[in-house]
């Protein structure tokens, strides 16, 4: 009796034990928050990443023009329009010597550049332009050394840091955006850049001088943001005969941390500030390490105002770490001439290697009266109005975005057959992922599966797991097993994905008082019931600024946090392939919000998704980032992280639903669900629509509408998982 007791303790222990861990992985240690942890991992993943891209780094200026938006024809410029009228006369200043006009000139249709022109009164020795810093003007970069260095000069105002007009008057909404942020999230996802504008306008003047007969040379110089705009300036029109940089010259690996409006997609993958330097060689550079912008952060919001602009600073690089980009500059372009001051003014040198003297003498005697400011009255109105001609500008640019996306993908695709489509769309699905999303190497980590038991409800079992990706990056989520699944069973898996500061648990919690219910209504929990394995991943959106700082950390490296998530998915199927319970051909997707952003672009590059459901998202998504014409647009949100850059050009919902075909492809939206409205939800879908029918596989797609908010409703979703992925209980 005793060995018999023995025996049944022992057989219960290993069955105790069994219950405890999934067969072929390792026990899993409870950590109280693998979010986190997680997104901290990912971030040490990123950095290293930043540092290591020193090393293969290969600067070319098509790349540099294309990174910064600089994409667009500009109008011819033939001279300089005087801006005045009685009130205010375009003649602010004038001595014996020069006089100073208001000024602006074409630049794209609707877009001028607009700041000071001051026109010497005998004939000019050369031509500069000199931009300042955004938090200044025109009017205060004016002193007696631009009154009497005999060169004609154009000094453009650039968008500032002030908010007072980061407002949609449409809506009544007024934010602590700056305007160059403003810009910039309406810029960006349509591959164009506030930097980019402002380049643009300052090559403007170039080709205005370039035009002239007597050919005189051309310098940029500038301050701060000024003298970046100057600097990219040289590096991109080798027209510019020499280069003056003020306050901005230094390393750029610490990017992310700079205000939103800086982060530039790829810049680290071929560009830091020595990357530029070599491009502007062997033309003189001179830098001066003073007068850098200091910036703790966004203007504060002021009463009334919402306060969603990224967070961002500005400081300065020390003297060492200048003179190391500097000397990385130099090993770049062998011979060039690149100098870098710090009290005494470079322009001396950029002057003594442009001209011969007695043209120098005559501009450096000029140099010398430095001290003496002039005082002029900065004009008021051109803020408002540049930000404004800009806003307009970007808005149209939403019917041409749209035309290229049908130029470069509708009209090139072949939908004859099912076999010329999926042949056509593997490019294009290559192009997606490195381009658009930005693609890192397969996962090269052990997989290293780990799970633990959590809890059991009257139909199933739930278990944790986390396995590697790669080195600080790991998967982490819940996999839930129907307890009717006998020995040797294979069944459909369907992954069931959280939105937006989610974690796995929310979407099994049955809990109706519970917060994640009313979104989630407990699909994963409910699909397994009904005979599904599910399997929950938490996907790194959650912790606020902490994972919005992944995105900075990324983008600049030509990568998005769904270059991580991808690679994270690859895992997860990667594993679940290897499960002896799973159907490895039927893995589907169905997420919610965040989760359904997830449907579209994971399911879209991972072809082992055997179909996606996108939930709560689908929309006119390019439109939905840009526009300022719908109220649900993210350009007045909190969201900083959400636009992708160049996508408006490329890639929408329907053409990455047309990388999910010809798999099915579902979308589940509510009538009341504020992430957008019926109409664009359903224009955008048309075409996905369309393009299933000609391809004869109208079956395989369909949208439910449902009388209800932002949530997951279950109903045709759930259905449709049974059809398509052929499971009857």
């Amino acid at each position: 009796m005793t060995r018999l007791r023995t025996a049944l303790l022992i057989l219960f222990a290993s069955l105790t034990l069994h219950a405890q861990v999934l067969p072929g992985t390792a026990p899993l240690e409870p950590n109280p928050d693998f979010s986190a942890a997680m997104v901290a991992g990912i971030d040490r993943f990123a950095l290293r990443r930043i540092e290591s891209s020193k090393l293969t780094r290969k600067p070319n200026r098509d790349t540099l023009k294309a990174i910064l938006g600089v994409v667009d024809q500009r109008l011819p410029i033939t001279s300089l329009e005087l801006i005045g009228d009685t009130n205010t006369p375009a003649l602010v200043h004038e001595t014996d010597r020069a006089r100073v006009f208001r000024v602006r000139w074409p630049v794209f249709p609707g877009v001028h550049g607009e700041g000071l022109y001051v026109q010497p009164k005998a004939a000019p020795f050369a031509r500069v332009i000199y931009i300042p810093d955004a938090s200044s003007s025109p009017e205060k970069l004016v002193d007696e050394m631009l009154l009497t260095a005999g060169c004609e000069i154009v000094i453009p105002m650039l968008i500032s840091r002030d908010s007072e007009f980061s407002t949609n008057e449409q809506f009544s909404i007024r934010t602590n955006i700056p305007h160059r942020e403003w810009i910039y999230r309406q810029s960006f996802e349509l591959g164009r850049h506030i930097i980019g504008y402002e380049i643009q306008k300052a090559l403007s003047l170039v080709d205005g001088f370039k035009a002239q007969a007597d050919q005189l040379p051309v310098l940029i110089a500038g301050v701060g943001e000024g003298g970046m705009i100057a600097m990219l300036s040289a590096a991109i029109d080798e027209r510019i005969d020499a280069a003056y940089v003020l306050g901005h010259f230094g390393p750029r690996e610490s990017v992310w941390e700079e205000p939103i409006y800086r982060n530039v997609f790829g810049l680290l993958r071929d560009f830091g500030d020595a990357e530029v330097a070599s491009l502007i060689a062997p033309r003189p550079l001179a830098i001066q390490h003073l007068m850098f912008p200091e910036l703790s952060g966004p203007p504060a919001a002021k009463p009334g105002e919402r306060a969603i602009a990224a967070p961002g600073k500005l400081t300065a690089p020390t003297l060492d770490a200048a003179k190391a980009e500097v000397e990385r500059a130099k090993a770049l372009a062998p011979g060039t001439w690149i100098q870098l001051h710090t009290q005494d003014h470079g322009i001396r040198e950029v002057v003594a290697q442009v001209f011969k003297s007695p043209t120098a003498d005559r501009i450096l005697g000029a140099v010398e009266n430095t001290g003496k400011p002039v005082v002029l009255e900065p004009d008021n109105t051109r803020q408002k109005r540049q930000l404004r001609e800009l806003e307009s500008f970007t808005q149209r640019l939403l019917v041409s975005t749209e035309a290229e996306r049908d130029a470069q993908f509708w009209k090139r695709v072949p939908i004859k057959s099912v076999a010329e489509f999926e042949q056509h769309t593997v490019a294009e699905r290559e192009r997606f992922w490195n381009e658009v999303i930005g693609r890192l190497p397969n996962p090269d980590a052990p997989m290293n599966p780990k799970s633990r038991f959590v809890r059991e409800t009257d139909t199933a079992t739930i278990y944790e797991v986390t396995l590697d990706v790669w080195q600080d990056v790991f998967v982490w989520g819940w996999l839930c097993l129907p307890k009717d699944l006998k020995p040797g069973e294979k069944r459909p898996v369907i992954v069931c994905q959280h939105g937006l500061e989610g974690i796995p648990e929310d979407v099994f919690n049955p809990d109706p008082k519970s917060p994640a219910f009313a979104p989630y209504q407990a699909f994963a929990l409910r699909l397994a019931e009904q005979g599904f394995i599910t399997f929950a991943p938490h996907n790194p959106y959650r912790g606020r600024d902490a994972f919005r700082t992944l995105q900075r950390k990324l983008n600049p490296l030509g990568l998005t946090l769904y270059s991580v998530i991808n690679g994270q998915h690859q895992r997860i199927i990667e594993w679940l392939k290897m499960q002896p319970f799973t159907q490895p051909d039927k893995i589907a997707f169905y997420g919610l919000s965040y989760g359904g952003k997830s449907a579209m672009r994971t399911p879209a590059v991972l072809t082992d998704y055997c179909l996606s459901i996108c939930s709560g998202d689908f929309n006119e998504w390019v439109r939905k980032c840009v526009s300022t014409d719908m109220p649900m647009n993210y350009t007045t949100t909190g969201e900083y992280e959400i636009w992708e850059w160049n996508m408006g050009r490329t890639f929408n919902y329907a053409e990455m639903a047309a990388l999910i075909a010809p798999r099915p492809f579902m979308v589940e939206r509510g009538h009341d669900d504020g992430v957008g409205t019926d109409e664009w939800v359903n224009y955008e879908y048309a075409k996905v629509r369309r393009l299933y029918d000609k391809l004869g596989l109208a079956d395989r797609t369909t949208i439910e509408h449902f009388n209800g908010p932002h949530m997951i409703h279950g109903v045709g979703t759930f259905e449709f998982l049974k059809d398509k992925l052929g499971w009857k209980r």
